[in-house]
């Protein structure tokens, strides 16, 4: 089961999304989809086959980002978080062999491993909620257990 936790800006992210595909994508494809009906013959019509199945995978998100939304509940940083792994914080962790790494904890709809973005539900998360800077961090892993220490927490992202 998910999380049911999102950050502002991620909120924010699948709000835009619904908000394009629905003013923009859904009236657009429409709208070729009713020229391509026009032109005859549906059953060996590419453009409108294709039309209609891209329709369809449309809609189907639109109803999942309005319930998704529905659902989330935002969690904003509260000053009182300073010091502590929470919700949204920003954690650079280093292991024994020196390698460093930053990753930003947040809810399942906003993964992104390309910007070290890691679910709340992740072993890594889990074990570091609640930790500070200087805490030691053990997280099993399919390779074994793994030690990291915690180098920084931010509740804004790092300037490199």
């Amino acid at each position: 089961m998910k999380t049911n936790l999102i950050t502002r800006a991620g909120w924010h992210k699948l709000d835009d999304e619904l908000k394009h595909l629905w003013k923009v994508e859904r009236p657009a494809v429409t709208q070729a989809v009713s020229e391509a009906a026009a032109l005859g013959d549906r059953s060996e019509n590419a453009e409108y086959i294709y039309g209609k199945k891209r329709l369809r995978e449309i809609d189907r998100r639109i109803r999942y980002l309005m319930k998704r939304l529905e659902a989330v509940k935002i969690v904003d940083h509260d000053p009182r978080q300073n010091g502590k792994v929470f919700f949204g914080a920003w954690v650079e962790l280093e292991n024994e062999d020196g390698e460093t790494v930053r990753y930003r904890i947040v809810g399942p709809d906003e993964i992104d491993t390309k910007n070290n973005h890691i679910t709340i539900d992740s072993p890594m998360a889990r074990a570091l909620i609640g930790k500070q800077v200087d805490d030691e961090v053990r997280v099993n892993t399919p390779s074994g257990v793994r030690e990291w220490y915690i180098n920084h927490i931010r509740y804004s992202p790092f300037e490199d």
